[in-house]
């Protein structure tokens, strides 16, 4: 299957835009391709990654022969103009669909989904029951550095993945019960720590006596994760469960070798409310939950995402509930957007319902900041991105893609709507990021008919938007910083300079390091140097930029 990229004047459902549209491509491709995320990478480019069925004959984008009857994972990396860097495959002989995606600090990725596979082309162990989670650790490159599968003998499902500060990871999953290996309900989430070469330290079960599944985790600062899930359940009692001797979960040697991770069985002791609920789940940096809480009403309400911010957490999702349950504002037709703004212990401090019309779908939840003088961020409000869909689906303006603007008290200050107008018969919007420089990146699929969907992704520029950042000639990033920073030149700066110097000295003015660059963002090892306040200098043409660092 050979790729290419060429310009397009719609990205299907989500055009017409009101906003200045920078560049926009069709990744083509003769067979489907499902997009699952788009990841902003930390050197500030574009990840895009999914499934596809591939040709028999084409495997990592090298040609290899790989013999695959289904689905592959499939990465493909962007620069800021929307051209391809490099395209990786990896898979066996089976299906095998890519979850979930996350850049590490390190500067690679760690890619993270549901393998049916047993030992086969680019994987490396057999499964231990139907389908298993399959982990690839990635460099900046998309070279492979190692791989783990791991699960229970039962069939299990991949859903998120992220980096803990320690550099290691949690992944998160659920479990479909079979004979023997039934832990609370029909299916239940687990959580796993691996440190940061993969191997799994402990694994925590979290159930109530129905479905429950992830939709989204992230990482906190106290080394710990929140994790967010569509729970169908009631609550249960946990001395009436024996896990340990029902359920199984390790690698694939673990359990051929009777040695499986130490398994932590959490139920689900919240009420349930309706159909289905917000559930959040905070865990420690062992995995180990230290609260939960259920919000939801008497319908279906669906969480699908959740940001960290100043005062602790912010959840987004739809909701068909009246006002019922902890739920205090009424659905004002068909599904609406239901935010939850929680402190540090999951206490709710605020709750704000949203409507679009019709059936609104949220697909993104950013938390904007902005530097202070001791070049530290603290929020500055929330960008929600979704789409609203007609209920009976029609061939002209089926969809509407919004955004949302709102302070830190829930308050709506701007919407934005992009009228759909229909080009091809399936489309449908995947990904929305907002990038520090005050641009929008949008990802979806597009198709003539189901079963042929092909990638699609464009930025935006908008005025509004631009407002909500603080352009800076230099920007560092993460900061404070462990063991890796990236240092940003505006492009006003980068225009008629050449090389350029950066140097980093401590606050007695010694100079700790110094290198040169062409590139427009730099990373920088600060991995040796130790704990304080460091001042970085970046001397472009005749100009001198400096900016804080700050080594935690």
């Amino acid at each position: 299957m050979k790729k290419r990229f060429t310009s397009i004047l719609v990205l299907g459902s989500a055009v017409l835009f009101s906003q200045q549209v920078s560049w926009q491509r069709d990744i083509a491709s003769s067979t489907q391709d499902l997009l699952t995320t788009m990841t902003s990478t930390i050197d500030r480019q574009i990840l895009l990654s999914g499934s596809s069925i591939l040709t028999p004959a084409l495997s990592n984008g090298e040609g290899a022969n790989h013999t695959n009857n289904g689905y592959q994972y499939h990465i493909l990396k962007l620069d800021q103009q929307g051209q391809q860097v490099w395209e990786k495959y990896f898979g066996g002989s089976r299906h095998d669909y890519l979850m979930s995606t996350v850049a590490t600090q390190e500067g690679g990725f760690a890619i993270l989904g549901t393998s049916f596979s047993n030992q086969s082309g680019d994987k490396k162990d057999n499964n231990l029951g139907g389908s298993d989670v399959w982990m690839l650790r990635l460099d900046e490159n998309g070279e492979e550095l190692w791989q783990k599968t791991f699960g229970t003998r039962s069939n299990d499902e991949a859903s998120a993945i992220v980096q803990s500060t320690d550099q290691g990871f949690f992944v998160a999953g659920s479990f479909v019960s079979a004979p023997g290996s039934k832990a609370f309900g029909s299916k239940d989430v687990f959580v796993s720590k691996l440190d940061k070469d993969g191997q799994l330290k402990q694994t925590t079960i979290l159930g109530g006596a129905s479905v429950d599944e992830v939709t989204d985790m992230i990482a906190t600062p106290d080394g710990g994760a929140v994790v967010l899930i569509y729970s169908t359940s009631s609550s249960v009692q946990s001395k009436m469960y024996d896990v340990q001797s029902m359920v199984q979960f390790g690698s694939s040697d673990e359990i051929k070798n009777q040695k499986p991770t130490a398994i932590n069985l959490q139920p689900k002791t919240e009420d349930s409310f309706g159909a289905g609920d917000f559930w959040i789940v905070k865990l420690d940096k062992n995995a180990n939950v230290e609260w939960q809480k259920s919000y939801g009403g008497s319908g279906d309400d669906r969480p699908k995402s959740v940001a960290y911010t100043d005062t602790g957490y912010l959840v987004a999702g739809e909701t068909t509930s009246q006002s019922s349950g902890n739920k205090r504002d009424n659905t004002k037709e068909g599904t609406d957007l239901w935010l939850i703004n929680l402190d540090q212990s999951g206490n709710e401090i605020w709750q704000k319902s949203y409507s679009f019309g019709n059936r609104d779908v949220a697909m993104s939840l950013d938390v904007i900041r902005k530097t202070n003088k001791e070049n530290f961020s603290e929020d500055r409000g929330f960008l929600i991105g979704g789409y609203t869909q007609a209920e009976e689906k029609v061939k002209k303006d089926d969809e509407k893609f919004w955004m949302l603007y709102i302070d830190q008290n829930g308050k709506e200050e701007w919407r934005q709507y992009v009228e759909g107008k229909e080009k091809k018969n399936e489309e449908r919007l995947v990904s929305a990021k907002l990038q520090n420089d005050g641009t929008f990146l949008l990802a979806g699929t597009s198709a003539e008919q189901l079963g042929q969907e092909n990638w699609k992704v464009l930025k935006l520029g908008d005025k509004q938007l631009d407002d909500l950042v603080e352009n800076k000639d230099i920007r560092i990033y993460p900061n404070p910083v462990k063991d890796f920073a990236y240092v940003e030149i505006s492009e006003l700066e980068r225009e008629s300079v050449g090389e350029m110097e950066i140097v980093l000295t401590d606050m007695s003015g010694r100079q700790v390091q110094t290198l040169k660059t062409k590139n427009k963002v730099t990373k920088i090892n600060t991995s040796k140097l130790p704990q304080g306040v460091y001042v970085l200098t970046a001397v472009t043409g005749e100009k001198k930029l400096n900016a804080k660092i700050v080594k935690k």
